[in-house]
């Protein structure tokens, strides 16, 4: 799930060290440590405090202020190893105006709350109108907030190996054993802050980030993932909730959280792809040399025959020892359906390049190479230490193959193995049903045609929570809806509820826009 763009999109896309440097990492982050001493103290007391300072960025939000937030490495130890969230907040602007703290909750697992908060700052204040302060955060083992990673190799750490792809006839050989030595990898290497990493523990963070906040309640916009997230928050913590928005949200079930999450991205893709079907189909491409086929009927099969083609005979890229092979267009088909016009340009411009025996390919960016360690670290982590997955092999090798006749776009990725089937570690929390208990607060916001987190996805989350919810539904494609895609529809239902607290009476259809 979640979250978007180029490198920081690799980690919403995905579904350690040596002792000694895992231990560094989790005492060397500056000023991390001090305010990891500052916390254990405040433990005592009870009163977590947040020193800000100016981190204002060209480019970024004006009046952006950042800090430091000590959690527990594990709260059931809270005399045990501290560690620090990276924080950053933008105070409203118009203080008669402001209601409270609107929390921007990322996607991934992996992604930034802080880098979404930058990216989306300066459109929040605009359309909230001083109403809130703006704070984002950074989610313990991403960003600026304390890491540390599993040792895994470079080409462990490629999105289309993070990603199972199978072999080009199906087979699932090296995806089980290099999940297998990505799971030994965390096992050996990443110590007590990977194994810590987890929706839980998020959920306890944002928790102990609201008393530091000095907030009674808090607002939030989770995205993506995120919205798990928020909704495992508003579980737990009802009273705590103000005014809630998911944006892009998938099945809550317990029983197959992630896992299922992921299985759902292919009809996800079938759901989305006639979207770009039809654009590069278009006339309208002609002028530009980006219109694939005469009908939208004929550019599936011409996709999928070029994939095939490249799992035979790889062409080199503009990446030096990094050729476009059938996984990786398969790969940056599922990337661009995430996106709008601008991505189904270059997507049609891969597909043009790799049709055409005199041009080199040019990789998207999350293609080009590997995550860093510790962004590979987090991502893995988190699904693997939320739930238990299955393990045995032949049933993803059952699954795959099934897949790939009903699902030939994602070609049994999604039902695959991950690193999870052979994780060592028992999650340490049990998942949370999500129901209709506590307040009339959260509203939804979801597209009809996302890949990653399907319409269907999201119908179940809204049927949980039942009368806590409304839900907005946007005839449009793509991840990700407030802010997005410039539908006003849907813009103007979010802002509505966040800023003035405009509840819908029932649920919302918004039709496409022109």
């Amino acid at each position: 799930m979640t979250s978007y763009r180029g490198r920081k999109a690799q980690r919403a896309l995905l579904l350690g060290l040596s002792g000694v440097m895992a231990a560094a990492t989790l005492s060397a982050v500056a000023p991390g440590a001090r305010a990891a001493d500052r916390g254990r103290k405040d433990a005592a007391a009870g009163t977590p405090r947040l020193a800000w300072r100016s981190c204002e960025r060209p480019g970024g939000p004006v009046r952006q202020e950042c800090a430091e937030l000590p959690v527990p490495l594990d709260y059931r130890d809270p005399a045990g190893p501290w560690i620090t969230l990276a924080v950053s907040r933008v105070r409203s602007d118009r203080p008669a105006a402001r209601r409270g703290t609107l929390l921007v909750i990322p996607g991934g697992p992996g992604g930034s709350g802080i880098s979404r908060l930058a990216q989306k700052g300066a459109a929040l204040q605009r359309e909230m109108a001083g109403a809130y302060d703006l704070v984002g955060f950074d989610p313990r083992g991403v960003g600026g907030s304390t890491k540390a990673g599993c040792g895994l190799d470079a080409g462990d750490r490629e999105l289309v190996t993070l990603r199972s792809w199978p072999a080009a006839d199906g087979g699932i050989e090296e995806n089980v054993a290099r999940s297998r030595r990505i799971a030994e990898a965390c096992a050996r290497n990443g110590g007590a802050l990977v194994r810590s990493m987890s929706t839980a523990n998020e959920v306890r963070d944002i928790e102990r980030l609201r008393q530091a906040l000095g907030e009674r309640k808090l607002s939030a916009w989770g995205a993506s993932y995120g919205t798990y997230v928020a909704a495992v928050y508003a579980q737990k913590y009802p009273e705590r909730t103000d005014r809630w928005v998911l944006d892009s949200t998938d099945d809550p079930n317990p029983q197959r959280l992630e896992r299922g999450w992921l299985a759902n991205m292919a009809q996800g893709a079938d759901d989305r792809f006639p979207d770009f079907a039809a654009w590069a189909a278009d006339p309208a491409r002609t002028a530009d040399g980006l219109r694939l086929a005469r009908g939208a009927d004929e550019v599936r099969p011409l996709v999928l025959a070029l994939a095939a083609e490249l799992d035979r005979r790889p062409k080199p890229s503009n990446v030096p020892g990094t050729p476009l092979t059938g996984n990786r267009l398969r790969q940056a088909v599922q990337s661009a359906l995430y996106g709008d016009e601008t991505a189904f340009a270059r997507l049609a411009g891969l597909i043009r390049a790799a049709q055409d025996p005199a041009a080199t390919p040019r990789l998207p960016d999350d293609l080009a190479g590997p995550l860093p360690d510790p962004d590979a670290a987090v991502t893995v982590a988190t699904i693997c230490n939320d739930v238990a997955w299955p393990r045995d092999v032949a049933s993803y090798r059952r699954a795959v193959a099934a897949d790939r006749v009903r699902h030939p776009l994602t070609a049994g990725m999604t039902a695959n193995v991950t690193p999870c089937a052979f994780w060592k570690d028992r999650p340490a929390d049990e998942p949370v049903r999500i129901t209709d208990r506590g307040p009339a607060d959260i509203l939804m916001i979801q597209n009809l045609r996302d890949p990653a987190t399907p319409y269907f996805g999201a119908r179940n989350m809204r049927t949980a929570l039942g009368r806590r919810a409304r839900m907005v539904t946007l005839d449009h494609g793509g991840h990700g809806v407030y802010l997005a895609n410039g539908n006003a529809c849907g813009d103007r239902a979010v802002t509505g509820y966040l800023r003035d607290g405009r509840w819908p009476r029932g649920d919302v259809f918004c039709p496409k826009e022109k």
